[in-house]
């Protein structure tokens, strides 16, 4: 995917199973846990383009997040503070060669930002 692309969503839950069933019934998702990301159930639309997690909801995560893939976290978390975001979450590893962080935009909505390549295999 290219800077700009949103490439993941996050969808907040409280019951992993329920939530599994709910989505796919309803929308025809595939729903599952990849090794390396365990406790982090994947779902892929069936387009096979869209996709994103069920992610453990929280406080300050109650809603959908979506992920913007970027060149450079770095350069881009400078950008979004020059341009007045706040940034909730630092860049933090996701693998070896992957990384993300949380910026809030003018208006108090989350967004994700993402780089690099996941391999859940771990090489």
């Amino acid at each position: 995917m290219a800077h700009g692309d949103i490439t993941h969503i996050d969808i907040p839950v409280t019951d992993f199973a329920a939530a599994s069933k709910f989505y796919s019934s309803l929308f025809g998702w595939k729903i599952a846990e990849i090794p390396g990301f365990e406790g982090y159930p994947m779902w892929s639309a069936p387009n096979e383009i869209s996709g994103g997690g069920l992610a453990p909801r929280s406080e300050g995560f109650t809603q959908p997040r979506s992920y913007v893939e970027v060149d450079s976290i770095d350069e881009t978390l400078a950008a979004a503070v020059a341009a007045g975001a706040t940034v909730t979450m630092a860049k933090e590893e996701i693998s070896p060669t992957s990384w993300w962080a949380v910026i809030n935009d003018l208006d108090g909505n989350s967004l994700g930002l993402y780089e690099g390549v996941t391999d859940a295999s771990g090489e």
